[in-house]
């Protein structure tokens, strides 16, 4: 049938208006309203003594200037804390404009708003803020010492430290079992901050109605329904006059889950003050200093295992930067310590994490989310086991891997939602067998000699991992098939590149059996649809592609039934094909699904055949027969959410060859393979696209992008210019296998994907420039001068 779609490659139908220039960001909205900008703070750690805005009221076009002072009510309060947890003890938020302190650079003080952008700035520059300057505190080393403290209140600048320990067999401890254990190892791996860095930057463009007390606020946001009710509680607005819409988004990758940003409340709330449109659209330099930043940790790492290579206990110690402030709690350093174990059974294991403050930006979940750190670990471990028994490094990985037979299997660990870490599907062996074969790895040997007797140094790597996906608490979906016969999809989460457009339509296409070109799909618009949890943690597919499915069965089954009175056959008999209902092997005995549409909102009773012809109703005259079946609303539409009882957990295994330059220590990507598990694919190229850009965002991690802090909390590589990252060259061609075990939990089968490509980079690119150098690897980035001190230091 043309109509089942699930599964195949169709074309992202977002693509040609992307492409052309057609697309609707939100820059390109607002082009009449006042502009809005910001004095940040040039300080990483100051005390605010007076805020003088006397030179500015001069500046031509000058609307109006707030500080901290002005806000009024809630606006006033701290942001709110959006995750908390029992092992955050210390949890802090920014106030929208600073009060008192600053403790990051690029904290914004003072807001602005004139006629356009640039008078707003100028009249930015004219603000003069006195401060007394502070001791920062920069560097995780600096910051447990506790000399100098970043919250006055916050002792040790600690502000969550959590344990979780699952005992080995017969009830061992891990410090027990790596003490007992035959062989151990300890050693320490640092990997250093980076940050999201879209295409596009943050942005809000609000507008008041006075006329009715509504607030419309257009927001690059990857939640749209959050930022929402933020809005409305800190304004003290009724939610059903507030709608919040994510126009195209140029990019998100975690740094716009943050719900709300300080812009995203002033901003509206200037425009309701001012009865004005009020735009602000972030600039690349506000970007690197005063948005999230992620993947900053230590680790101490201690582990005892047999001569076969199996870990019979772990221990992992995480310090991990959360930058300033933590308005997403501590999801990062949870998500490092329990996605650390991969696909494996370490036997006793205990992992324990201290989250600290430090004067630098906030950070929060960036793609991975505290995986790529995580698989760091766990994969340098099975390197440096294999190291140390001569063995070869995938057969220490499979002696350790979870066996098919074992699923669903209980880590024993709780997750980031708050539920048992249980795999749901998968098969390791499998994905290992298969990469081998796409990578060469028996043959590498070989062809790592030739290349040696040329003078040529390459290596092989390999990495492994689990990753939690499609987490809650819920996701909806509402379906709306009109008289037209199209059908109209919606949810809430929003978009930012993945193909939601094309995915869901052909989710709702398979389930009720039209072209996808009849299918319209519409994210992230609260007037469409007003309650959702956002797009992150790799949930888009899991979540609303199962309540958009979950929906498009309810509406199925009222069509059935509707046009099963017309035909005069039982529901059971009838199939969608092609928008049409028909008797199963009877074509002729068919109604459109338009038709359908019709007869779901009847207009008036038909008391006779002409009136019945009239509305295409084709059943027999029964003029007591109600128009609308007892307890059914009219029209033929259906809503439904899609809660899990848990995560599910795709999985991969990728593998590289590098060649390292003796001369210059450049590292080039030679090849790079990746085997893929997200379940059930709804659309294999789609996927393929989210791991390649994965992929090459992973690369940005391993070789080229640090954020560079020095001793007084500047950022020192705050731009493009200095902020390195990969191009096309070096990005190599990806060459990809899918491997698909559904997963048990949702109805669709399926697992998440986008973040898939990211999250084992790292640790591949090490195990390949270990191989290659025979130096261990363990801190990332790697650059070409760190692995020449690497080599200087052997």
């Amino acid at each position: 049938m043309t109509t089942k779609l699930f599964g195949e490659p169709v074309r992202r139908r977002e693509d040609a208006r992307l492409i052309t220039g057609r697309g609707r960001y939100l820059d390109d909205l607002g082009r009449g309203a006042l502009a809005a900008a910001f004095v940040r703070s040039p300080h990483a750690h100051a005390r605010i003594l007076d805020v003088d805005v006397s030179a500015a009221l001069d500046v031509e076009g000058l609307v109006a200037i707030y500080t901290w002072e002005d806000l009024p009510g809630a606006l006033a309060e701290p942001l709110p804390l959006l995750i908390p947890h029992p092992a955050l003890t210390h949890g802090r938020t920014a106030h929208p404009l600073a009060r008192e302190i600053v403790r990051h650079v690029g904290e914004p003080v003072v807001m602005v708003v004139a006629r356009d952008r640039y008078l707003a700035e100028d009249a930015c520059a004219l603000i003069r803020v006195d401060y007394e300057i502070l001791k920062p505190v920069v560097g995780i080393e600096e910051a447990v010492r506790g000399v100098h403290l970043v919250h006055e209140d916050v002792p040790g600048n600690v502000g969550a430290h959590l344990v979780q320990e699952v005992p080995g067999h017969g009830g061992v401890t891990a410090r027990e079992a790596v003490e007992a254990a035959p062989h151990r190892l300890e050693f320490r791996l640092d990997v250093e901050r980076s940050a999201c860095t879209p295409l596009e930057g943050k942005g809000v463009y609000a507008r008041w109605d006075a006329d009715d007390g509504s607030l419309r606020v257009y927001s690059s946001t990857q939640t749209s329904t959050s930022v929402r009710m933020a809005i409305a509680a800190k304004l003290g607005l009724p939610l059903p006059k507030v709608e919040v819409i994510a126009p195209d988004v140029g990019g998100g990758f975690g740094v716009k889950i943050v719900h709300p940003w300080p812009e995203e409340i002033l901003v509206p709330w200037a425009a309701r003050l001012l009865n004005r449109e009020v735009k602000w659209a972030e600039d690349r330099r506000e970007h690197f200093v005063s948005s999230s930043h992620e993947r900053g940790q230590v680790q101490h790492v201690r582990v005892g295992f047999d001569d076969d290579g199996r870990v019979l206990g772990l221990e992992v110690e995480i310090l991990h930067d959360h930058g300033a402030y933590t308005p997403y709690g501590i999801i990062v350093p949870i998500i490092t310590s329990t996605q650390l174990l991969g696909p494996y059974k370490v036997g006793a294991y205990r992992v324990e994490f201290s989250s600290i403050y430090t004067n630098t930006v906030q950070v929060t979940p960036y793609r991975g989310a505290g995986r790529p750190q995580g698989v760091f670990c766990m994969e340098r471990t099975m390197d440096k086991i294999a190291a140390y028994l001569g063995r070869d490094r995938t057969e220490v990985r499979a002696a350790n891997f979870i066996q098919p037979d074992e699923f669903p299997y209980d880590q024993g660990l709780t997750f980031q939602d708050g539920r048992p870490l249980i795999y749901d599907s998968g098969d390791y062996p499998e994905a290992l067998r298969m990469l081998k074969e796409l990578i060469g790895w028996d043959s590498f040997a070989q062809e790592k000699a030739r290349a040696a007797a040329e003078g040529r140094r390459i290596g092989i790597g390999v990495g492994c991992y689990v990753e939690g996906t499609g987490v809650g608490p819920y996701e909806g979906g509402h379906v709306h098939v009109t008289s037209d016969g199209r059908v109209h999809v919606s949810t809430g989460l929003t978009s930012q590149g993945q193909g939601h457009e094309t995915v869901f339509a052909q989710i709702a296409a398979t389930e009720l059996g039209v072209p996808i070109e009849k299918v319209s799909v519409v994210t992230g618009d609260t007037r469409r649809f007003g309650y959702a949890v956002g797009t992150f943690a790799s949930r888009a597919a899991v979540m609303s592609g199962n309540a958009i499915a979950l929906a498009c069965r309810k509406v199925r089954e009222k069509a059935l039934r509707i046009a099963a009175e017309a035909l005069e056959a039982d529901p059971r008999d009838l199939e969608i094909t092609d928008g049409t209902v028909h008797v199963a092997g009877v074509p002729s005995a068919s109604i459109p699904l338009a038709t359908v549409a019709v007869l779901s909102n009847p207009l008036r009773y038909a008391f006779d055949e002409e009136a019945k012809r009239a509305t295409q109703f084709a059943g027999p005259a029964s003029d007591d027969r109600p128009p609308v079946a007892e307890g059914e609303e009219p029209g033929l539409e259906g809503r439904d959410y899609y809660s899990p009882v848990r995560s599910t957990f795709a999985a991969g295994m990728h593998a590289a060859i590098v060649e390292t330059d003796p001369d210059t220590a450049e590292i080039r990507i030679l090849r790079y393979a990746v085997v893929h598990d997200c379940g059930k694919l709804i659309n294999p190229m789609i996927v393929e696209g989210q791991i390649h850009g994965g992929v090459a965002q992973g690369v940005g991690g391993a070789l080229y992008e640090k954020m560079v802090y020095d001793e007084h909390g500047q950022l020192l590589n705050a731009s493009f210019m200095d902020f390195l990252m990969p191009y096309a060259t070096e990005v190599p061609r990806i060459e990809t296998a899918h491997l698909e075990t559904p997963s048990p939990l949702n109805p669709l089968g399926i697992k998440g994907a986008g973040e898939a490509g990211v999250i084992p980079v790292s640790a591949v690119i090490a195990s390949a420039v270990e191989d290659a150098e025979g130096i261990a690897i363990d801190r990332m980035p790697i650059s070409p001068s760190d692995l020449h001190h690497l080599r200087l230091e052997r």
